[in-house]
């Protein structure tokens, strides 16, 4: 838990702010995996001006860790120092101009991609099939059934650490797969993706399919982050991890998901510790059997629990 000493130091050292601030917030209630310690303090940002007054005047020394959702993310026991942002319902507007659709980056995928099935827009459709909001997809160049964000990104918006903003192309975003690297320390906000006018029918057909797929191939119902590991060039993680006979794994609470092999399941009570440490044991069987290093896709934050969380009052 937070250490009486650590967090009013803290909390004296941040601008006023409108939105708010909740020292110790338990942060295993934002993600899908349910696990996780506390943030040291957790910001929630009543819109982009406020946001923008908070990286202005917060000193540059703070360690600041932006969340979304929560679905692709395991955040560790030992919880996660300094200021934790979660950006709410003012960065999750969507509209549509011409051909672009315009969304804040706490938008889900599932909204943009009905957004742009209601604006008669074509490839986007891939969206509702990742379990996420755009700002995790921009900074993982997230992909699903055929397409990815730097497919359909014109431009996003950010902030950088003084709260000045600034616009970025897809030429700047460094994209590779699962991969981003933008030229700045970027909070994003919103993003501009082009969509292609095509017939509804043909937008909701692509939808249901998609919806199809992941119902009969992934794990919709259970405590889980998505996929656990990026695809090695030329092969499928699930497929390796099946030829390493890891899919009856279990470690603690955690398990590895009897649907696809590459999700990992919180059965009730994993704690984060769990969940990577069998996460580690399939990268060292899979590479003892194929010699192929499985790579996290699954963001990993935050300290393990124990002496050293406790030194930074976590």
């Amino acid at each position: 838990m937070i250490a009486e000493r650590s967090t009013p130091m803290l909390r004296d050292r941040l601008p006023k702010i409108r939105g708010t601030y909740e020292p110790g917030a338990d942060l295993s209630k934002l993600t899908w995996l349910r696990v996780g310690g506390p943030a040291e303090v957790l910001f929630r940002p009543k819109d982009h001006r406020d946001l923008a007054r908070f990286l202005e005047f917060t000193p540059g020394d703070i360690p600041l860790t932006v969340i979304g959702i929560g679905s692709n993310l395991l955040i560790r026991d030992g919880g996660i120092a300094g200021v934790v942002i979660r950006l709410g319902e003012a960065f999750a507007e969507i509209s549509v101009s011409g051909d672009l659709i315009i969304a804040g980056t706490a938008a889900a995928g599932l909204k943009i991609a009905n957004a742009s099935r209601d604006a008669g827009l074509a490839g986007l459709e891939f969206l509702s099939g990742i379990p996420g909001s755009l700002g995790g997809a921009l900074v993982m160049n997230a992909g699903a059934f055929g397409g990815e964000i730097k497919d359909v990104l014109v431009s996003a918006e950010a902030l950088d650490r003084s709260g000045t903003t600034r616009r970025v192309n897809t030429a700047r975003m460094g994209f590779s797969y699962r991969h981003s690297a933008p030229p700045g320390d970027y909070i994003f906000t919103g993003a501009s993706l082009r969509g292609e006018p095509a017939g509804r029918e043909r937008i909701i057909q692509r939808l249901a399919e998609i919806q199809e797929i992941r119902a009969a191939t992934q794990p919709r119902h259970a405590a889980s982050g998505g996929s656990t590991f990026i695809n090695p060039p030329g092969a499928k993680a699930w497929r390796l991890i099946e030829q390493a006979g890891c899919r009856d794994l279990i470690r603690g609470g955690a398990r590895v998901s009897e649907k696809h092999a590459n999700f990992l399941i919180n059965t009730g009570n994993a704690t984060a510790a769990d969940l990577e440490g069998l996460g580690e044991e399939i990268r060292r069987r899979v590479m003892e059997k194929t010699g192929v290093r499985l790579e996290w896709e699954i963001k990993r934050l935050g300290l393990p629990a124990g002496p050293a969380a406790r030194e930074i009052g976590i």
